[in-house]
């Protein structure tokens, strides 16, 4: 199992109280953490792509992160978590040139994570007076197919769709490593990830919260993807899941910094935003929120494996589960509840403690794949 952080741009109202600059502390703050994260022996960093959702996410123009990113980091593979590709958010044309454009920058680290958006309040910015939220996926599924051909055709044949249309025109620059970099997709559900699994895309999935509840999806994921007819050149077996990590020396200090007054006000953010996803009935609707977590709650959390938390020992037997249930790649969220600090001092110990004892692989599983659909390519 490989590991990676995400990161978002969370900038609360509370920070804001207390910070008039807390916007641009929060944004150089997290570039701060993805550097860390290298030196650490972390193999992927995620920079997410939201618009207007307050609060939860203040990272809109992603594409500007992960260049900076290229530039600033050696090794860390540099994913798009997302890059929306729906022609009223971002024209597939212009996706597929900012792809291959990293892919340079980069030196061939760039992996293409894509989705449909994060619910009504995001989707509705786009395409006002939507009324079916489901639309996004015809829009979505009339569009991805399109991206590979744009990077492998040396003039894109052209296309003429129900929801966009390009003439033919050479799209550039190509990728820089052959045949282009590793595609991906943010599931929400058992349904989506059979979809990816059958399209040949890695899952980025952003909504397991536990370690049983990844055996449906995987299970589900792993049973199509042998079978996928890949959108792309190659399919990339992947399933990626998201989790949280407090890790200090101290157990008991991790654990305090877990019950932190308002640690739970990102989750409630969530539910206010992705209204497309199921509400879990134990849920509060907005703006109501999730209370505090208590020290019984902590360990209800602790025991179904919701979070890492605690000193490295506890950390390495919590991501250990993770690895165990068959996830490839386990992705901490940073630096939530954490100040930059304190997560950089998580990044540090995970980087002594626990990465060794799990990803003994030099080498980036999506890196395999490239590599032999390269080889395959040239021989074939």
């Amino acid at each position: 199992m490989e590991f990676g952080v995400f990161i978002q741009g969370y900038v609360p109202n509370s920070a804001r109280a207390a910070d008039p600059e807390a916007e641009h502390h929060a944004l150089l703050g997290e570039l701060e953490l993805v550097k860390a994260a290298e030196a650490a022996g972390f193999k992927y960093v995620w920079v997410t792509e939201h618009h207007f959702l307050d609060e939860y996410s203040h990272i809109s123009a992603n594409d500007v992160v992960l260049g900076y990113l290229a530039h600033a980091t050696e090794r860390i593979h540099l994913g798009s978590g997302i890059f929306n590709p729906l022609p009223k958010v971002n024209h597939p044309a212009k996706v597929a040139e900012r792809v291959a454009m990293l892919d340079h920058l980069s030196g061939g680290r760039f992996e293409f994570g894509t989705g449909r958006g994060a619910g009504s309040h995001e989707i509705l910015g786009f395409h006002p007076g939507m009324t079916d939220m489901n639309e996004t996926k015809a829009i979505w599924e009339e569009t991805i197919a399109e991206l590979p051909k744009m990077w492998l055709q040396d003039q894109y044949e052209g296309f003429e769709g129900r929801f966009w249309s390009l003439p033919p025109r050479r799209v550039l620059p190509k990728p820089y490593k052959r045949p282009h970099p590793p595609m991906w997709y943010a599931a929400g559900n058992t349904s989506s990830y059979t979809m990816a699994a059958r399209k040949g895309l890695g899952v980025l999935g952003f909504s397991v919260g536990s370690p049983s509840e990844l055996e449906p999806v995987l299970a589900a994921y792993k049973a199509e993807v042998v079978n996928a007819e890949p959108v792309g050149a190659y399919v990339n077996d992947n399933v990626l899941v998201t989790t949280s990590a407090i890790c200090f020396e101290d157990r008991e200090r991790a654990r305090e910094v877990l019950m932190r007054p308002q640690n739970t006000y990102l989750q409630s953010l969530v539910f206010r935003y992705h209204d497309t996803f199921p509400h879990p009935p134990l849920v509060p609707r907005w703006p109501e929120l999730i209370p505090d977590p208590t020290p019984e709650v902590v360990d209800w959390m602790l025991g179904e494996g919701m979070t890492a938390c605690g000193d490295p020992d506890d950390v390495l037997r919590q991501c250990r589960r993770w690895e165990s249930a068959g996830a490839d790649q386990l992705t901490f969220g940073l630096p939530v509840g954490q100040t930059i600090a304190e997560a950089l001092e998580s990044i540090r110990l995970i980087g002594e403690h626990v990465i060794p004892e799990i990803d003994t692989d030099p080498v980036h599983r999506t890196s395999r794949f490239r590599d032999a659909a390269a080889a395959a390519e040239s021989t074939g």
